[in-house]
């Protein structure tokens, strides 16, 4: 394997079959968000701390570039590779455009009694347009634990609000890792808001409840994918930039017997562009909102990331040169918002002719439980993946 997106889309998919574990509901998160903050750590572990997380997040299978014949120096070139793509892409996502919001906050808490060396506050802030700040833990939690959350929830543009709960931070804490994303997309073609109408979601073949459904007669990207009972759909944000996948089962409840066996490789086939096809498609997807979040630290060290969170193993020398910090909480939020809006502030006339015979649309109706991808296209990155059981 060769590129960043590939790795952070393998570790996208580990993280969402943990997510699955601790919950039935709802999920959403992003793994390029959790992933660059995660890199932004990395940069200043070492040894074994290093190696584990590398492999968790698949760094140690990207490329690096050539620049050396030794062993050490190779893996020297592949690090310093892997923090130089995300600098490229964390700089395109965070491009402001009217197409999408998209706001990626990351950030280091650190005791102020730990001196970070200057070289790894330069490189988090080259490669991660971000930085570590010195709080005081020790004498007074509740302060700091607020202070990290007035920063979030202005990054976020006030979405996303205490992140850190109350009592979650203690005179003990050391080093706290600080992620936070927003995503609001705007359809290349929105839905009108006068034909969405109350309908019913099936939960489960027993179970409904009333949602606004969305709906739209247009052409889509679509594949059929008769091998897990299912087809995925694409729907392309403004610019065409980043789109929406979303994989429907044909069964209400297909989704987990689709989940148990989803892989990188069959996703990445079923959303290539030669593998869809143009398609009249009868869209119907309900609005929906999600606000989620996750401790990292038990899943993390299910996939083989331990010794970060152990005082006896931690080694984060690149961050203070002595072996005395340990990563003490990770925590991820993240909020998305899917409604029918578009491109709002353009004005457009449009004339609409209807031809002698109706064309079939291929019915695409998200009235039950659903999986969604959010991806740049470009880059083919993976920001966000989510599982809708009840919008």
């Amino acid at each position: 394997m060769e590129s960043l997106s590939e790795a952070n889309t393998r570790f996208g998919f580990d993280m969402f079959q943990q997510m699955r574990k601790s919950k039935e509901g709802n999920i959403f998160c992003s793994p390029l968000s959790i992933s660059s903050a995660l890199a932004m750590v990395s940069l200043g572990a070492a040894n074994s701390t290093a190696l584990q997380m590398e492999k968790v997040l698949h760094f140690d299978e990207v490329s690096g570039s050539p620049s050396s014949d030794t062993a050490k120096g190779q893996q020297m070139a592949k690090k310093e590779n892997v923090h130089s793509l995300f600098q490229k892409l964390l700089i395109e996502l965070n491009d402001p455009t009217d197409a999408y919001e998209l706001t990626i906050a990351n950030r280091l808490y650190v005791e102020q009694k730990y001196k970070l060396l200057q070289k790894y506050l330069d490189d988090a802030k080259k490669f991660y347009q971000s930085g570590a700040e010195a709080v005081d833990f020790g004498k007074d939690a509740e302060k700091s634990r607020q202070d990290i959350n007035a920063w979030v929830e202005k990054q976020t543009h006030g979405k996303i609000k205490d992140l850190f709960p109350k009592d979650s931070l203690s005179s003990s804490t050391i080093l706290v890792l600080v992620n936070a994303i927003y995503f609001k997309g705007q359809w290349d073609r929105k839905f009108k808001k006068e034909i969405t109408e109350e309908e019913k979601f099936w939960q489960n073949k027993d179970t409904s409840k009333s949602v606004m459904m969305m709906k739209q007669r247009d052409s889509f990207n679509l594949a059929f994918l008769d091998d897990v009972k299912a087809k995925v759909l694409e729907i392309p944000y403004r610019g065409k930039d980043l789109s929406m996948f979303v994989l429907l089962p044909n069964e209400v409840d297909g989704l987990r017997k689709i989940e148990d066996t989803l892989t990188v490789e069959k996703f990445l086939k079923w959303t290539s562009p030669s593998f869809m096809k143009e398609s009249k498609v009868d869209l119907s997807l309900p609005r929906f909102r999600v606000e989620d979040e996750y401790s990292l630290r038990t899943m993390l060290t299910a996939l083989g990331m331990v010794d970060a969170f152990s005082p006896q193993k931690a080694d984060f020398s690149g961050m203070t040169g002595g072996r005395d910090l340990v990563l003490s909480k990770a925590l991820h939020k993240a909020f998305v918002e899917v409604s029918e809006e578009g491109t709002e502030a353009a004005a457009a006339t449009g004339v609409v002719a209807v031809p002698m015979s109706l064309p079939y649309y291929e019915p695409f109706h998200c009235d039950h439980p659903f999986m969604f991808f959010i991806k740049q296209n470009e880059t083919n990155s993976l920001l966000f993946v989510g599982r809708i059981v009840s919008p």
